[in-house]
This record gives C-alpha cells, structure tokens and sequence, in this order.
C-alpha cells in the first residue's frame, strides 16, 4: 500500500475522458513539479479510454516517486468487457492481445493508500472485514477482482445514511456504511479523513460523516449525460490542509 508524501493531489474517476484529464494537468500542474494519487477508474464509459490510461501509466513510469495509480473497480476485465473499453480497442484495430496486456496491470495495481499517514485513500470504501491497515498489503496481487471481501470492498463499498453496514443493492456486490463507521474508523486507525471516488456527485466532492470522508469525481459533465457536473482535485498541503480546486469540462471534448 503506497504510503504518498506531501503534498499531493488527489483525483477521482476519469472514465476515458481524456481532454479533461488533459485539463486536469493544465489548471493543476504536471509531474514531477506535482504529486498526484489518482484513485481509479481510468477506463470505461467515455470516448478516449485507450488514451487516458496509455498517458497516466506513461507518467507512472517516467515519474515513479509523483504519479500513484490506484485500481477502481473498472479497471476489470469483467468490466471493461461490457462497459466499453475492450470495444474500443476492438473498434481501433489494435492487437487483440491487449485486452488481456491491459487485464494484467490492472490486477497489479494497488487498492489503498495513506497520505501523510492520516488520509486514507481508496477507489470504492471501506469494509467490514477491514481490522488492520496492514491487511491490505497482504492481499494477493495480481488478482482479478472478487465477488466480496476485502478486496472486493475497498473498490465497490459506498458511504450511505444507514446504520452500520446493509448490502450494496443498487450495485449488486459489497456493502454500504454509515457514518459511525467512517467515525470508529478513524478513530481506531488515527486518521484524519477518508479520501474517495466511485460516485458522481454534482460539486466534484461531497463531504460524509462530519467531514470524516470526503468523495471527490474528476470527470465533469460525466459521459456527457449527467448534467453539468464539475470535475475536482483535491489538494492535500503540507500541513495536511485540503483544499479542492473545480474545473469544467474542456470544450475540445464531446
């Protein structure tokens, strides 16, 4: 579990947006100037999904010590089988292995991590077989993503107004959690805020839980069918303020 110093910035869902990544970069700097903890859910959905993880993996390489991608639950096989990835790259002519080169490093990639050591970072949520921070460095990768546990919680759990944890109906697998467990959780493992993606919400971030979590999304006008939402990243100072600076959605796109 990468452990990411400060400061940083962290983002949200891209979904093949590509120009807005692009825009990303623009208003908020580039690596290796900026840190950035991207947190899922590259691929999928929006037009340009081959050139957004081709430049984010691209800048995970030539600046390893400023890029961190972390996995989100569409970075699937099973996923990127029915929500557009893989037609993509059928549709583009590319070589019918990259399907499963692409399979592979996304089972590699990491599924949590902690800026300076008091925001836990993660795709989807949390979960209750989640005891220990160090039970997620013991999570066997590569790996395909599972049905239920742990592994399958940090990519697919939601925040909810529920008490404690009730099944996940509307996506079919994990859990949601109400806010006394984002509060025990904290409380057990010293931390200041959870820091997550997985849902759009229309400001780019929506706090939970008395600011004990925060969901952020950095694709805005999300696949050009949800109204007008804004992108954000969240800024997370050396003094471990966080701040979250909105963007629109770049005008090359469509």
């Amino acid at each position: 579990m990468p452990f990411s110093t400060i400061p940083t910035r962290c983002a949200g869902d891209v979904h093949g947006q590509y120009y807005d990544l692009l825009r990303v970069l623009e208003v908020v700097g580039t690596p290796p100037l900026q840190r950035f903890l991207f947190l899922g859910d590259y691929v999928d959905r929006g037009p340009q999904s081959t050139e957004v993880i081709v430049l984010l993996l691209a800048l995970r390489v030539r600046y390893p010590d400023s890029v961190a991608l972390l996995r989100g639950n569409h970075e699937s096989a099973l996923l990127n089988k029915n929500y557009g990835f893989y037609k993509e790259l059928g549709r583009r002519g590319y070589s019918p292995s990259l399907p499963k080169r692409f399979a592979d490093c996304f089972n590699c990639m990491p599924l949590a991590a902690v800026v300076g050591g008091r925001i836990f970072c993660c795709h989807g949520g949390l979960s209750p077989d989640l005891r220990s921070l160090e039970q997620i460095n013991h999570l066997v990768r590569p790996a395909d993503v599972p049905r239920d546990g742990l592994f399958c919680d940090l990519l697919w759990a939601d925040p909810e107004y529920v008490i404690g944890w009730q099944p996940n109906i509307s996506r079919g697998c994990s859990y949601v959690f109400g806010p006394e467990i984002v509060e025990e959780f904290l409380r057990t493992h010293g931390l200041d805020l959870i820091c997550r993606a997985h849902q759009v919400v229309a400001d780019g971030y929506e706090f939970f839980a008395r600011r004990g979590l925060v969901t952020i999304f950095s694709a805005p006008n999300y696949s050009r069918h949800w109204c007008c939402n804004a992108g954000v990243v969240m800024h997370v100072d050396v003094d471990l303020t966080c701040s979250f600076v909105a963007f629109k959605a770049n005008e090359h796109a469509g």
